[in-house]
């Protein structure tokens, strides 16, 4: 039997289209890099990117469980000294929903070079409007 590798010229790149309204950031993330990396295909091989493009609507109405909601810290540092930012969820989805969602997806991707070219692929709304519905995106 032979072994058939994919070649990145052959991707074939669907859409999804995914809504975060009631739904639990990590169950949600989960699927959003699962289809990133394109682990749902047939064909998967680490070594060749061939994921698809995801559309995420409506993060503003993303949920965690238990206490995350005020016990969450997210940390960013300015480079400059004493420039430690610190935000809870709840300021978070306040100012900056997308980064919750981004962040999280992020952290689930590899850590290589390919893991930038896949979050290119992930596009994240505040409301339920979009503008990729040219691409006819089928629910995640």
């Amino acid at each position: 039997m032979q072994t058939t590798f994919p070649k990145i010229e052959e991707a074939q790149r669907a859409w999804y289209i995914a809504s975060a309204k009631n739904q639990v950031l990590g169950r949600l993330a989960t699927k959003v890099a699962l289809a990133l990396m394109g682990k749902r295909k047939r064909t998967f091989c680490r070594d060749v990117d061939q994921g698809d493009y995801v559309v995420v609507t409506d993060v503003e109405a993303l949920e965690v469980t238990g206490k995350k909601a005020e016990n969450k810290i997210y940390k960013f540092h300015t480079g400059f000294i004493g420039g430690l930012q610190e935000y809870s969820f709840n300021t978070m989805q306040a100012k900056r929903p997308e980064d919750i969602l981004m962040l999280a997806v992020r952290r689930m991707l590899p850590k290589t070079v390919q893991a930038r070219a896949m979050l290119k692929r992930l596009k994240i709304y505040k409301g339920s409007a979009h503008q990729h519905g040219g691409q006819n995106p089928q629910p995640l």
